[in-house]
């Protein structure tokens, strides 16, 4: 039977209760939305969506972090990149990432750079591991 009587029981509740109070400077990190590829001057955002990672999978027939456990092949680096642009940059075609690689080169760009300032931090905002993985991965990179 419920005891109806007394404060007792209420003012023992209200005690109970907490104020939770929020910092705002504690609020969890959050991923970057995209990561960005400057040519001529230019940013595409760059950020692998489910379809895209799908597409990419069944294309090569694995898991992409198998084709970037070392550095792959430039083809395939600059369709990881397609696949990254292509919800961004409607219509863009693989001989259009060629031609903005082309142009990247020209601005002093070069294939390892390609893989460790654009494929690696790709894959950080594409949420495929976190930024201190990312950083461990290019520190390994570094020491080969």
């Amino acid at each position: 039977m419920e005891n109806l009587g007394g404060l007792n029981e209420v003012s023992e509740k209200e005690e109970n209760t907490e104020v939770k109070v929020v910092n705002l400077d504690d609020e969890k990190k959050k991923r970057k939305p995209f990561h960005f590829w400057t040519v001529k001057g230019r940013d595409y955002q760059l950020k692998l969506k489910a379809s895209t990672i799908n597409k990419l999978e069944n294309k090569y027939r694995q898991n992409i972090l198998n084709l970037v456990d070392d550095m792959p092949p430039l083809s395939v680096m600059l369709t990881i990149i397609q696949a990254a642009m292509e919800p961004w940059e409607h219509g863009i075609s693989y001989p259009d990432v060629m031609k903005l690689y082309d142009a990247w080169t020209e601005e002093d760009g070069n294939q390892t750079d390609l893989f460790k300032d654009i494929i690696i931090p790709t894959l950080v905002v594409s949420g495929f591991f976190p930024e201190k993985q990312a950083q461990s991965i290019l520190e390994e990179l570094a020491n080969q």
